[in-house]
């Protein structure tokens, strides 16, 4: 297959298959949290609600782009991606994963709602401080960390689930003021059914959030088995080869044609630095796709060079389009985003979409690969769910969930989960959730009617996830590495 021996072929499939049990571990982990309340509420028997949550995953994934799937790759070392070692990438790959399904099957057991969006980006900047502690990167330090994205993205991850407690406090608020029919408040009653109106609502919100769970905690799946598959066989991965590379080289006029209206005088020393960076890969990317070439005549070296060029223009550009010191007119600024960040991405993308402008050159994802994941996605959400529905309706608050409790938090997770994936944020379905009950049980009684020693496992969940999943992947690359040579 793709010329690759037995061995590597062996490893290749041993670390897609790993990805899917990890997309698999995910469904039946973070998705718990999505038909929670319809279950604890009696709105759908077990079977229906695991089935239809697994479903709807499926749709929402499929349908979601790849704008998270690149967020999460931007965090890794460009040095890893354009890694000719296939074995260094082998290396990255299963640290990678093994951290990640590690601790995510540790607090499934346990029962705790932790973060798989925690995990693998935890594992993922563990690879890059396994990678700056290699002593051929000595001189380099953690300089080879993308910062700026860790630091967007742990903001997502802070942020969300503050965001879901507020809004689920005032939303019950509002409710209680508005609603004169006081059922909605009582404690599901046990084997009967919610009236019919409000098993519609919480068999909606159910429906919404495992519908954004598949967009966003989905496309980190598609993530992972892109890095891998950039690894094993970056011939036919490091690019898309689906592009049109006459159009790749009129984004890449308009980036150089504006860049160069660019006054270095009021710049800082780090966007003039950025602004030569991006000069220079442009000129690069400019010496390798002449005219009347396609990617069937790109060699795996021009197409590691073409994806190392793409990534650096896009990363110093967007510096450069944040900066108060560029002076472009508004024009040129939105010619320039267009060129290299590309068109935003329609609601709904059916299959292995990919974006325009020069972030087309590596934002993309075979069909085949989504419908792999989503798969696994939709398959885990069938299974393990007991665990998790116990701890949302009956641990985080003193009382049992209600009605109007269960319907608030899916509805605040939903929105907060659509508005992630609109601004391609990954955030964690878990935490905003368990925040949002948190929320409604505060909303009720005041913060005493919040459950102690649940909401401190899960506080150190959300604690621990980060730095046990940063030592453990970067001592295992580390570790493989060395193994590898």
């Amino acid at each position: 297959m793709f010329g690759l021996d037995p061995t590597l072929f062996f490893l290749l499939f041993f670390c897609l298959f790993a990805a899917c049990a990890f997309e698999f571990v995910n469904g039946f982990h973070d998705t718990a949290n999505a038909v929670a309340t319809v279950i604890y509420t009696h709105s759908l028997q077990p079977t229906q609600a695991v089935v239809w949550s697994g479903f709807m995953n499926f749709l929402g994934l499929l349908t979601g782009g790849v704008g998270v799937t690149m967020s999460i790759i931007g965090l890794l070392p460009t040095e890893l991606l354009i890694d000719a070692n296939v074995y260094h990438s082998m290396a990255m790959a299963l640290a990678l994963l093994l951290s990640a399904i590690f601790w995510n099957l540790g607090t499934w057991y346990f029962g705790i709602p932790a973060s798989s969006s925690h995990t693998l980006i935890g594992s993922i900047i563990g690879i890059g401080v396994g990678h700056a502690l290699l002593p051929e990167n000595a001189n380099m330090g953690t300089s080879s960390i993308n910062w700026d994205k860790v630091i967007e993205i742990g903001q997502a991850l802070l942020l969300s689930p503050l965001f879901g407690f507020s809004l689920a406090i005032i939303l019950m608020y509002i409710l209680k003021k508005s609603i004169k029919n006081k059922e909605i408040f009582k404690e599901p009653k046990k084997n009967s059914p919610p009236p019919m109106w409000i098993r519609a609502i919480l068999i909606t919100t159910c429906t919404l959030v495992s519908f954004f769970h598949g967009r966003n905690d989905g496309q980190k799946g598609i993530g992972l088995v892109m890095v891998i598959l950039i690894a094993f066989l970056p011939g036919y991965f490091a690019v898309n080869t689906s592009l049109d590379l006459v159009k790749v080289k009129e984004s890449l006029t308009t980036v150089q044609s504006i860049s160069a209206k660019i006054d270095t005088l009021p710049l800082s020393d780090k966007e003039h630095e950025s602004l030569v960076k991006l000069k220079k890969s442009s000129t690069d990317l400019a010496t390798i796709l002449v005219p009347g070439l396609n990617t069937d005549h790109l060699s795996t070296a021009q197409k590691f060079d073409i994806r190392k060029a793409a990534l650096t223009i896009n990363k110093h550009a967007k510096k450069l389009l944040e900066s108060e010191s560029v002076a472009l007119s508004e024009i040129d600024k939105k010619a320039f985003k267009q060129a290299t960040q590309g068109d935003k991405a329609p609601f709904f993308t059916f299959g292995g979409s990919s974006s325009t402008g020069m972030a087309g050159v590596t934002d993309f994802a075979p069909s085949w690969v989504m419908w792999m994941v989503a798969l696994s996605l939709g398959l885990g959400t069938m299974i393990g769910w007991k665990r998790i529905v116990i701890t949302i309706g009956e641990k985080i608050g003193k009382d049992h969930l209600t009605y109007a409790q269960g319907a608030s938090a899916e509805l605040i997770a939903s929105l907060t989960i659509g508005l992630a994936t609109a601004y391609k944020w990954p955030v964690s379905t878990t935490h905003v959730l368990s925040s949002g009950i948190a929320g409604t049980m505060v909303a009720s009684r005041g913060i005493k009617n919040l459950q102690g020693g649940t909401v401190k496992n899960i506080v150190m969940a959300w604690v621990l996830t980060l730095p046990v999943t940063i030592v453990l992947s970067a001592t295992l690359f580390v570790l493989l590495r060395w193994i590898v040579g």
